[in-house]
């Protein structure tokens, strides 16, 4: 009986915790820089750990198409060759505080949203969503979807980056229940969620000294996705938790 005490005392802290949370989209950063002990030669991924042998052939494709992203490899052969020599390491995104939809991958360069769990002062992260059609998270690596991330590392990112330097940060739990009251259920469908994110960051893009036509691209894309919104809920979701 006294297991079954501790056990409900432990679940009765636990929903306490996630409902005082209040987690914040306070930044955008770069892995290596943000995510505690992220390196070069680590690569993150979604579910339990799990070795190269085992893995899915979307998760695969992730892998060879990050390596490839960081320079560390120029060829489908020469990353797995890598991988296969034991030169790259794998762990669970959560074991470093992170989260990713689908195959999760995130490797160091990578621009990530930053979450504050500002009443209990831990932090979570996420990779930036890629949109639809082909993309790392299902395992695609053409030159079209590494042209893609490199431009959120290089352009988007940054600028996502200094909006939100600029601001008080993003209510993502506020934001999330509005969502929910319109159609939204938070992982799945995301329309809702997606514009209200756009709302609250367009006019912090707007002030932002950087080119037009780059706000105006980045303006586009997150309208364009209606999965924009995912990957901070789910690290704010990770943060609560």
């Amino acid at each position: 009986m006294s297991n079954l005490i501790d056990i409900d005392a432990a679940n009765i802290s636990a929903v306490e915790r996630m409902i005082a949370a209040r987690p914040i989209l306070t930044g955008v950063g770069t892995a290596r820089d943000v995510i505690p002990g992220m390196r070069e030669n680590l690569l993150l991924h979604a579910g339990p750990p799990i070795e190269w042998a085992r893995m899915s052939g979307p998760l695969r494709g992730a892998i060879i198409g990050a390596l490839i992203l960081e320079g560390l490899a120029d060829s489908e052969a020469v990353a797995i060759g890598m991988v296969e020599a034991g030169e790259i390491d794998f762990a669970p995104c959560h074991h470093h505080d992170t989260v990713g939809p689908m195959a999760g991958v995130t490797s160091s360069s990578m621009k990530v949203y930053i979450i504050e769990n500002t009443t209990h002062g831990n932090f979570a992260y996420s990779n930036l969503n890629e949109g639809y059609g082909k993309v790392l998270r299902y395992g695609a690596y053409s030159e079209e979807v590494l042209a893609k991330l490199r431009w959120m590392n290089e352009k988007m990112g940054p600028l996502l980056a200094d909006s939100l330097s600029n601001s008080e940060g993003i209510d993502i739990r506020a934001l999330l229940s509005e969502a929910l009251h319109m159609g939204d259920e938070g992982h799945n469908r995301n329309k809702a969620g997606s514009l209200l994110f756009l709302k609250q960051l367009a006019p912090l893009i707007s002030r932002v000294s950087a080119a037009d036509d780059l706000k105006s691209q980045v303006l586009q894309f997150l309208g364009d996705n209606a999965l924009s919104v995912l990957n901070p809920v789910m690290a704010a979701c990770k943060s609560m938790a």
